[in-house]
């Protein structure tokens, strides 16, 4: 029976981490593998090459999802899916077991070994043990998906816990292995008045991270917000970027996120790249 049970959250658990694409496809329209029932394979299919035997990048669909483990669940779902508009694939959770532990955190525990220190010292959680848990959900937008990942502590409720670990303290974007999140924006937005309504409306909730960043210098809380609307967009109009508009913002988790706009001529430049990677990723 143990050996049952183990098998089971480690099939449930490594489904979750790698994207739960078989859920992702049946929101997306397209019908999942199944595994009593191999299709016949057809000319086109048959007369492919063996796909292990290509070039490492012609083995990718593109990116599946980016993840991005929060402090608050419910309040990071409330801002991806009721301010910024996202849709619910699924959720998951109360992940352990020896399976996704190693999984997920084997090289943090060596880490810990090399440094001789208490693996809990440098933020992981004892998912093998079950001290600890991990839930999931993945929110749909047009063209990607973000996973949201929350590790908690067993005694703490699914969903409103607070996280095992601390927030990190320093979010600079020049930090080595940091990352963003990057949003983008229709032709006809007006971008100045959708980051002044995405302030406003974060604020209204409790989010108080929220807050973009000002072309203008600004070296105090007061005088961001008091910058002209004018300036909280950083439009490119030279040079290679030339059509290109971003505006950086942190995330109610203290997360980078980037929104952006490209317009011609840069416009033209991302499209014709996508059409010479779509040929090659068919040739």
């Amino acid at each position: 029976m143990e050996e049952v049970i183990s098998s089971k959250i480690s099939r449930r658990s490594l489904f979750a981490v790698a994207g739960a694409g078989a859920a992702l496809a049946t929101a997306a329209g397209c019908s999942p593998l199944k595994s009593d029932a191999a299709p016949a394979a057809s000319a086109t299919t048959a007369s492919r090459p063996n796909p292990d035997g290509v070039a490492l990048g012609l083995r990718l669909q593109g990116i599946q999802h980016f993840g991005l483990t929060v402090d608050n669940m419910e309040r990071a779902f409330e801002f991806y899916t009721e301010v910024l508009g996202g849709t619910e694939v699924m959720r998951d959770g109360d992940f352990q077991g020896q399976a996704i532990h190693n999984t997920i955190l084997t090289d943090q525990e060596i880490l810990a070994a090399e440094q001789k220190v208490d693996p809990k010292s440098i933020g992981v959680p004892d998912l093998a043990g079950g001290q600890q848990r991990l839930d999931v959900r993945f929110v749909q937008f047009d063209n990607v998906v973000i996973e949201l990942l929350q590790y908690r502590d067993a005694n703490q409720p699914q969903g409103t816990g607070r996280s095992f670990a601390q927030p990190r303290d320093h979010m600079s974007p020049a930090y080595p292995r940091s990352m963003h999140i990057c949003f983008h924006m229709r032709d006809d937005v007006d971008f100045n008045k959708f980051i002044s309504e995405l302030e406003a409306e974060s604020a209204r909730r409790g989010m108080s991270q929220v807050k973009a960043n000002r072309v203008v210098t600004v070296r105090t809380e007061p005088a961001r917000l008091a910058a002209p609307a004018s300036s909280n967009t950083n439009k490119i109009k030279e040079g290679k970027s030339n059509g290109w508009a971003l505006i950086y913002c942190k995330g109610p988790e203290g997360e980078q996120l980037e929104f952006v706009q490209a317009l011609d001529p840069v416009k033209q430049v991302f499209a014709q790249a996508k059409e010479r990677h779509l040929a090659k990723m068919s040739g």
